[in-house]
């Protein structure tokens, strides 16, 4: 009984000890997100004074009257966030349903298709995915200039269509969830190959097409170099690129900034805590269950 109850013992200490230093670790994860959601609210007298909460006679030792929805007022009024919130949802969902269905498409033919040229394919793939991609901001800027697609979203979208990451990501799914015989089954029935792909295919990887439409989702949410380069257009901005229009060499509008950049974060933050068990799954998970 004894040897039991020190087993018993030592779990449970060791159980303790594993919840404090989560707990340390998301209090450190957090601050800077609480000073964020403190300082959108903060005048710009505070902003400088006081790193979170300005202290006064209130509640909790808090000046409560000093905080307002200023920066948020003048962010909709002053500037035109409004309709740079709507060029980043229609940015990101775009690119997110194209991506997706163009990478699944793409590692679906590397898969199961047997092709020449296929490894020369799958070699080009794999390249694309070691080059970082600041070296290819230069030509890819020369080439949209001659296609004549500088300050368009086509010269955003086009570009993100096929990405290698989700192309060979998608062939690994397609290699552990797609059997060979049941797209062989499909054939023999007389089922066409797009017919194949979108009713027996996409349906066996469909927690790894959530996955990555969240992926590419918020990857391009936050993308801030290309939109910034390719666009010209104050009225075509996404929030990344309005957000650091506020801040120039003659003036910074910290508070502004701090109260845009919560609410572009606030509703990924909350797609992703909504969804994060179904992200977690379609990469960590097959579809195909014995």
């Amino acid at each position: 009984m004894r040897p039991f109850r020190k087993a018993s013992l030592l779990l449970g200490i060791s159980q303790t000890m594993t919840y404090v230093l989560l707990t340390l670790a998301s209090l450190v994860t957090l601050a800077p997100f609480y000073w964020l959601a403190v300082a959108a609210f903060k005048n710009k007298e505070d902003f400088f004074a006081y790193n979170f909460l300005p202290p006064g006679e209130g509640l909790f030792g808090v000046a409560w009257e000093r905080l307002s929805l200023g920066n948020f007022t003048r962010i909709f009024t002053e500037l035109d966030f409004a309709n740079n919130i709507l060029n980043s949802v229609f940015l990101a969902s775009t690119t997110a349903v194209l991506s997706t269905i163009t990478a699944a498409m793409g590692g679906y033919a590397l898969a199961r298709f047997e092709f020449r040229g296929r490894n020369l394919v799958l070699a080009v793939v794999l390249t694309a995915l070691v080059i970082p991609a600041p070296l290819l901001l230069a030509p890819s800027y020369q080439l949209l200039y001659h296609l004549n697609l500088l300050d368009s979203y086509a010269g955003l979208l086009l570009p993100a269509v096929a990405p290698a990451f989700g192309v060979f990501l998608f062939r690994q799914t397609m290699l552990n969830s797609v059997p060979p015989s049941l797209i062989e089954s499909a054939r023999i029935d007389g089922c066409g190959e797009l017919r194949t792909f979108f009713t027996i295919v996409l349906p066996l990887v469909r927690p790894m097409l959530g996955a990555y439409l969240m992926i590419s989702f918020l990857g391009t949410w936050n993308n801030f170099i290309n939109p910034q380069i390719i666009l010209q257009d104050a009225e075509k901005f996404p929030l990344s690129v309005a957000l650091a229009s506020l801040q120039t060499a003659y003036r910074s509008e910290y508070g502004m900034i701090t109260a845009g950049t919560l609410v572009s974060i606030a509703p990924v933050a909350l797609l992703f805590l909504l969804l994060q068990k179904e992200f977690i799954r379609g990469l960590t998970s097959g579809a195909v269950k014995e």
